[in-house]
Order: C-alpha cells, then structure tokens, then sequence
C-alpha cells in the first residue's frame, strides 16, 4: 500500500509540473497567434484525446515522463497556405523567444503560488539554541556553547532550524569561513565569531549540515515512560503498558531513551528482563526483541514502543502568520532564493565542489512526494515548489534540446540577423541530447545505488 500511494503522489507532482510548464508554452503560443496542434501530459500511446474549437488535440499518453506541446511548422511537414502566418517558424525571433522563456516562467509561477499558499498557512519552527557541541568540531572552533541561541549565520537571520539548516546548506563545498552570530536566552547582546572551512563537505553523499558542523540542537526530554505499546508487538505479549516507566534492564539502569533503545535494538532474538515502574509498583517483564532488517540490510531489535516526549516550551517555537500580500511577498522571497540556491548547487556540481552522488533521479523523487504528502499539505506543496524551481532552472540552461538551448540559439540570431544553420543545430542536439541523458543515467544510477 506504502508503495501505491508513493507511486500516485509521484504521478500528482510530476502531472502537476509538466502541466504548468507546457501550458506556459501553450498560452503565450496562443498570444503570439501561433497554431498549436497538440498539448499532450506524457509521451506514446494516447490514452485520452479531445479537441477544442482550434483545433487542438488535448491528450493524455501512456508514458507519463513529461509531456510536450506541438505547434504548426514548416520545419516538421508541409504548412497549408493559409495558415503560413500561423506557423512558429513565420514568428519573429523576439515571440519565439517568449513561446520558450514561458515554459520555464510559468514553473517560477508556480513555485511562487505554491509557497504563498504555504505560508497563508502560517509557519512555525523551533528556536536553534545549542544543546552540545562536538570537541573539534567547526562549532567548536567557532567558539560556540551550550545554551546560545545561533541568530545568524554570515548575516543571515536563523530564527528557526528550518532557516538554520538552509544557511548551512548554501555553504556546502565553500572554502572560506563561516560567519556564526550568537546571543543567550534572555539578552539581547549579539556575539559574533567565525571558523574557517575548506571545499566543506565536497565529496559527500547528502551530507548533513548541522550534524557536520558538530552540533546538536536542545530538544525537549523523551522519558523512559512509554506513550505506546504496539498490538501484538513483543512488549504487548510480555506484558508491557502505556503508563509504565523503565526503571532498568538486565539490571542495568540507562540515562535516557536513546541509550536504552540502542540497548534494545543490539538484542534482537535475546530475551532481556526489563524492570517497570507501574502504579507505584515494581514489575520485572522478560521480553524478546523481534529481529528487523532495515533497507541498509542491518538486522536491529525492536519490541514495539514509544516514548512520551515533553512538550515544547512556547518561548522555544517561533510561530509566523501573513496576511495575503504579506504570504505573497514571502512566497516571491522564497522563490528567489531557491532559485540562487539550485543554480549555485549546479556550478559548485559542474566544478567538483559537490559530490554528483547528490544528483536525484525519478525513484528518489517518488519516495520523497510519498514522504512529504505524508506528513502534511504544507510539506508536499513545498516540495511541489521545489521541483518547480529546478525544473525551470534547469530548462533554462544553455544546452540543446532544453529551452535554454532554444533561447540560446534565438539569441544568436537575433544578434546575427540570421538564424543558426541548421548543420550547427543538428551538432548541438546532439551534443545536447548525449548530455541531458548522461545527466539522467547518472541521477538513476544514484537512485538505485540507494536503493
């Protein structure tokens, strides 16, 4: 079941892109007075089909990788003499352009209407305030302490640890510094430090910023109380409650729930004589981890608990709400910024500052739609803006057989005077086309290594 909703929530997003993107095709064509004859969603077969009154075949194909819109043009068949003024080709070089440049436009749109909607939402996140900092770490270096609130990274404000995640993020493969402004609960004097960093994280596979940078942020407490025990789980069928408090285990007492659960997860198939407190009482309970096989084929244990975790503080969560126009102009803010953020990640990619083994591919993205639709509308709309960002961006890279390689060549004619010849366009789509299906076999490639 797990994997049919990953499957549909994957087809919902890819739909919902290439749709938007082919219809910024589609309109401007329809301005600039050029005949379109089909806009399909998806490629092969066409599975459904009707036409409007001009004449445009509306279709949904088989092969749901993309989709296409096919205008009039001498260059694909004979053109009747009547429609001439119709055709793409007979455009200037300037409606041309703006045919293209609308693909890649309306996926910025979109990204822009789908963050707004976010953030008519509201937005929350809790304050990064430092819980421990790794002896040797950058933070340490950095001079950073338990307790600080982290306000800024180089001047960046990190109210919350979505934002602070972010700005880390944007130094990934940098060499140089990194800029930290701190400040303790309850005062308002800022102090300021920095540490130096070289090609940070270059080589590898989706690092994790706030983790390589040695530090661990304050979360509330999980108890040894358990919130839950699931039905016929190995704790369920020893006896185990919701209520009951883990006094020890084999006689050995643990400082918090991690600890203990890592305890648990070493013993799968060995019984352990765990000691709970219920009611005042004291209960000694033998259970039995059941063996489990992660993806990473490590075999753990695990008896079917969870823990009751305390609740956050309110002054430790920062809560945002925007009113229409101010929801608008975050969402704008936010597009932008993803968009410098995918086009810096491209060069640092094209340069070796990044490791290609952070190149996606269709499975990769799939489970992370299921994912995100899982854990709410606001994750998946975001995620919806994210694709859309770097499906414009990367269609509006210079390379033949994308809309930048399209823009491109119309730049150059309309500089020339005269179009590219077409042994030139021929070169180019090919080179093109042997580089956007590198780029494809090396991000699957990625997928199923992970896999």
């Amino acid at each position: 079941m797990d994997f049919i909703q990953t499957v549909i929530w994957a087809l919902v997003a890819l739909v919902v892109l290439v749709a938007f993107h082919e219809a910024g095709h589609f309109l401007v064509a329809r301005l600039c007075g050029v005949k379109v004859l089909r806009f399909s969603i998806g490629f092969g077969h066409r599975l459904l089909s009707r036409y409007d009154r001009h004449g445009t075949e509306f279709t949904i194909s088989a092969i749901p990788l993309g989709g296409y819109v096919k205008m009039l043009d001498e260059r694909e068949g004979p053109v009747p003499a009547e429609d001439l003024d119709r055709a793409f080709n007979r455009k200037s070089v300037w409606a041309r352009m703006a045919i293209v440049a609308a693909g890649p436009a309306a996926n910025f749109l979109l990204a822009i209407v789908l963050f707004w909607a976010v953030f008519m939402g509201g937005a929350a996140g809790p304050v990064p305030i430092v819980e421990d900092v790794q002896p040797g770490s950058i933070a340490a270096r950095a001079g950073l302490e338990s307790g600080q609130e982290i306000v800024a990274i180089d001047g960046e404000a990190t109210p919350t640890w979505q934002a602070l995640n972010w700005r880390l993020a944007n130094r990934l493969g940098d060499t140089g510094t990194i800029d930290f402004t701190v400040r303790y609960p309850g005062s308002e004097l800022e102090y300021h430090s920095s540490a130096d960093i070289e090609r940070w994280l270059a080589g590898r596979e989706i690092p994790d910023p706030l983790a390589e940078i040695g530090l661990t942020l304050w979360t509330p407490s999980v108890t040894l109380t358990l919130s839950q025990v699931t039905g016929d789980s190995p704790a369920e069928r020893a006896g185990l409650q919701a209520g009951d408090t883990v006094v020890a285990t084999d006689g050995r007492a643990f400082e918090g729930w991690d600890a203990w659960t890592e305890y648990v997860r070493a013993r799968a198939g060995q019984a352990m004589r765990v000691e709970v407190e219920r009611g005042g009482e004291r209960l000694m309970l033998d259970v039995t981890p059941e063996a489990v096989t992660l993806d990473s084929g490590e075999e753990i244990g695990r008896i079917g608990v969870l823990p009751v975790v305390e609740t956050w503080p309110e002054e430790r969560v920062r809560t945002y709400q925007y009113g229409f126009a101010g929801a608008a102009l975050k969402g704008l803010q936010e597009t932008w910024d993803k968009t410098l953020f995918t086009l810096a990640s491209l060069k640092k990619l094209v340069f070796g500052d990044l490791s290609t083994k952070n190149l996606s591919g269709p499975i990769t993205i799939a489970k992370v739609a299921g994912t995100s639709a899982e854990a709410g509308w606001q994750s998946f709309l975001s995620l919806l803006a994210l694709l859309s960002i770097s499906l414009g961006v990367l269609n509006l890279l210079p390379i033949p057989v994308l809309d930048g390689g399209h823009l491109l060549y119309y730049a150059i004619e309309a500089i020339k005077g005269s179009p590219v010849s077409e042994r030139v366009q021929v070169i180019g789509l090919q080179v093109g086309m042997m580089m956007v299906l590198g780029i494809m076999g090396l991000a699957l490639y990625n997928d199923i290594l992970r896999l």
